[in-house]
């Protein structure tokens, strides 16, 4: 007879008849029995391993529909990478993290953009839980490579809680930091600017670049991302308060103007609002050569450029509003001696001349 032989595979499947028997091979003793490339059974000279069955149905269904899941991953992750503004590949950057879909979002993107990303999550200390946040967005980034930071931040006593919020967060915040806006928060922004009576450089919104690389996305697409690549995201219970007027724009006009007008608002927005910045970018140059001390060359020039002149002029120490602007046209027209802008300051003529006087009476410009 030639040699005895035994059976490969692993532990119990010969007994459970998964595996089966090779003509001439025999179980191997129980004594000697080791593992080698997690095999339990070792097989003598001689002696071709068993193939194993393939897996059960379902289970190949399983492996199937992971696999297509993967591909669709990865296919939406390309689709919305080719529409986002990332700086060169290579290029370090900083994004702020809330642990959102839409800023998750940004991370995942601008790691598969090749940068060099630190994630940067900022806890305001508003809620319970907070700190627990900022887990949720260090695991997100060990798990695609990425550098992170938590930051803690103390609110200043005052009214206007997101605006607060706001100044702390980019107070810890580099300037050239990445964030997560989307398209529907232009939308959002247009409308909030539009009710508070903004000019032409508020309907312009957030200008698109290297910054807001997702402005071409829409927030169901990063939450799509997200579900895709199966990521964990904060909900923030804030973004539901009807008390803040974003969130009433955001679940309340916005509907209705899609109700009322039968299609989706927000492209229509955001396209207007890039018109706009097409047109505050050509007054804002053109208004630049206009000397806003000069009072006859103000008083002549054209009604738009002479207020983005002045509101230029004024805007570096306290941004004027609408009202303000139009006092001190009024002065420069010799209409009125001088006129309060804000912050304890005012301008008042003097001959041809205009001066921003201090709160101190000292002028500001000679």
């Amino acid at each position: 007879m030639g040699p005895s032989r035994t059976l490969t595979g692993y532990a119990g499947d010969h007994a459970r008849g998964n595996l089966p028997l090779v003509a001439g091979c025999r179980p191997h003793d129980r004594r000697r029995r080791s593992r080698v490339r997690d095999h339990w059974w070792l097989p003598e000279e001689g002696c071709r391993p068993a193939v194993p069955r393939p897996p059960p149905a379902p289970r190949r269904r399983l492996i199937a529909g992971l696999a297509t899941l993967a591909h669709s991953a990865e296919r939406l992750r390309a689709e919305l990478l080719a529409r986002c503004t990332f700086p060169l590949s290579g290029t370090r950057v900083t994004c702020a993290v809330s642990g959102g879909a839409d800023s998750t979002a940004l991370l995942v993107l601008a790691i598969s953009a090749g940068l060099e990303v630190t994630a940067v999550h900022v806890d305001h200390g508003l809620r319970p839980g907070s700190a627990e946040e900022a887990l949720v967005v260090s695991n997100t980034a060990t798990r695609f490579g990425a550098a992170f930071r938590s930051e803690r931040v103390q609110l200043t006593d005052g009214p206007n809680l997101e605006a607060r919020a706001r100044a702390a967060r980019f107070a810890v915040l580099p300037h050239e930091v990445l964030t997560g806006h989307t398209a529907d928060d232009q939308a959002e922004t247009i409308l909030v600017n539009l009710l508070r009576g903004a000019g032409t450089r508020g309907m312009s919104a957030m200008r698109p670049g290297h910054r807001r690389p997702l402005l071409a996305l829409r927030r169901a697409e990063t939450e799509a991302l997200c579900a895709a690549f199966e990521l964990e995201v904060v909900h923030d219970p804030s973004n539901l308060d009807p008390r803040h007027l974003r969130n009433r724009v955001r679940h309340e006009l916005l509907p209705l103007l899609a109700d009322l007008s039968r299609r989706d608002p927000t492209p229509v927005l955001t396209r207007q609002a890039d018109l706009v910045r097409d047109e505050s970018d050509l007054l804002d140059e053109l208004a630049a050569a206009l000397d806003p001390t000069d009072a006859n060359a103000l008083a002549a020039a054209p009604v738009p450029l002479a207020r983005r002149a002045v509101r230029r002029w004024l805007t570096a120490d306290h941004p004027p509003d609408a009202a303000t602007v139009e006092r001190v046209l009024a002065v420069a027209r010799g209409e009125a001696v001088a006129a309060e802008v804000g912050g304890g300051r005012r301008v008042a003529r003097r001959h041809r001349q205009l001066t921003l006087f201090a709160p101190t009476n000292t002028p500001q410009n000679k």
